[in-house]
């Protein structure tokens, strides 16, 4: 056997693959870069959505309402900012099916990302002055950002990538989006202090400056192998109606199955989040060392996900497709929450919000990607960011209103629920599984849309 041509280490074989396909720099520097200026943000959002700073979190005219009806605001912040961030895509999931309808790729993509950049520039004037009720909208926002922004760059990475590729790349990617998820709450705990929370807005803008560039290097090169195939149909609206993402959710199996390891996915997070938030509120008063906190946590899911997806992921889905990917996570998280149950300690709560959030991150959402090199292109850029949206923030709002219930009978009745929820997921990833196997092997060919 001649070994000596085979890379012998793991960065000989990410070097192998950038030889192979010159895109796949551009697309590790753009998750990089979008991963880097999200994760700046984060700690922000997390500490206002557990700030016990009634005034800076809610505008006054929320907050007057919520006395007029003998209320405190401060013991709904989570379920009030989860129920509008839901409310807000609802109504934006129309306005981005018109656009993804009517305007082609080189129009909707950049667009995406520019509108994010100004709404930032906005933010920065916001907690510069000290806006009452600015945490309600960032939170609003990032959770805008996160789902938009993260779901046109997965889109986008199916149409440049095919589908044994994406087996070969999609963990390289997300290793890169880990190693920029590093570097933001690190950015995030040197600048807090240093220059305030408003210039880290300014920060994520830079960021977002880079995507934009990388998204044209990328469109280049995804153009000239499209023409060279003879499709051109990417860089033409793909048409349609603005609603056509939600009812090809509703009307096709692999799609109904990809929202049901959705939803539950999140049920399991926004449980272990709710819980966390609290343990917060308790022990950090102040904005900036909550932030700092938060930034810690990240930190440590970031360098368990990097781990698996440098040595594990790509392993993973090439020699054994997504099967493992998908059904491991829902495994480790029954786990997680039965061992919870059985003994509720703040400790054990973190680890499991550690292996929740870093199975997403590195396992479970590039074997969901994967199987999106597979179908149509409205799939990708319609269905997929209905899920990523609607579907996301919809069991935002449920999980966020069933454990102000379930909380109410303490810690163990939270993880009993947790261990049911963790149990859906594990069948949602099993059926996702099985249908996923009657797609063809190779990238579908797009239809008149």
């Amino acid at each position: 056997m001649n070994d000596v041509a085979k890379p012998a280490s793991g960065l000989g074989r990410f070097n192998a693959a950038l030889r192979a396909s010159p895109p796949l720099l551009w697309a590790f520097l753009y998750f990089f870069c979008l991963l880097s200026g999200y994760y700046v943000l984060r700690p922000v959002r997390e500490a206002m959505g557990a700030s016990a700073d009634v005034r800076a979190v809610f505008p006054p005219w929320l907050i007057d309402w919520f006395a007029s009806h003998g209320l405190d605001a401060g013991a709904f912040t989570l379920q009030v900012l989860f129920t509008i961030t839901f409310l807000v895509m609802l109504l934006l999931q129309p306005a981005y099916g018109l656009l993804v309808s009517r305007f082609p790729r080189r129009v909707f993509l950049p667009v995406v990302y520019l509108f994010f950049i100004a709404t930032l520039l906005l933010f920065y004037l916001a907690f510069d002055s000290g806006m009452p009720g600015r945490g309600m909208a960032f939170f609003v926002w990032i959770a805008v950002f996160n789902l938009f922004a993260v779901a046109v760059f997965w889109s986008f990475m199916a149409d440049v990538f095919d589908d044994v590729e994406a087996r070969a790349y999609f963990g390289y990617i997300g290793a890169a989006g880990t190693i920029g998820a590093f570097l933001g709450p690190i950015l995030t705990r040197v600048l807090v202090e240093r220059v305030g929370i408003a210039n880290l807005m300014l920060v994520a803008c830079g960021f977002l400056v880079l995507c934009l560039a990388c998204q044209m290097r990328l469109r280049q090169w995804a153009v000239a192998r499209e023409q060279a195939r003879g499709d051109r149909s990417r860089e033409t609206a793909m048409g349609g109606g603005v609603l056509a993402g939600l009812t090809l959710v509703m009307r096709e199996p692999l799609l109904r199955w990809m929202a049901m390891v959705v939803l539950f996915g999140v049920g399991v997070g926004t449980l272990l989040y709710n819980e966390q938030a609290a343990i917060v509120r308790r022990f950090y008063t102040d904005a900036r060392e909550a932030t700092a906190f938060y930034a810690n946590i990240d930190l440590a899911i970031n360098a368990l996900t990097l781990i698996v997806q440098v040595f594990v992921t790509r392993w993973l889905l090439s020699r054994f497709g997504v099967a493992p990917a998908l059904l491991l996570p829902s495994l480790a998280i029954f786990i997680g929450y039965a061992l919870l149950a059985a003994n509720p300690l703040p400790l054990m709560v973190a680890i499991v919000q550690i292996v929740t959030r870093s199975s997403e991150f590195c396992l479970n959402k590039p074997a969901r990607e994967t199987i999106y090199t597979r179908v149509p292109r409205e799939w990708r850029y319609k269905a997929g960011a209905a899920i990523d949206t609607v579907i996301y923030r919809g069991g935002d709002l449920t999980f966020v209103w069933l454990h102000k219930f379930v909380a109410a009978f303490g810690s163990h009745a939270v993880f009993g629920v947790g261990m049911f929820v963790a149990g859906c997921f594990g069948v949602g990833a099993w059926g996702l599984w099985r249908e996923q196997r009657k797609l063809p092997s190779g990238r579908v060919q797009d239809e008149t849309t």
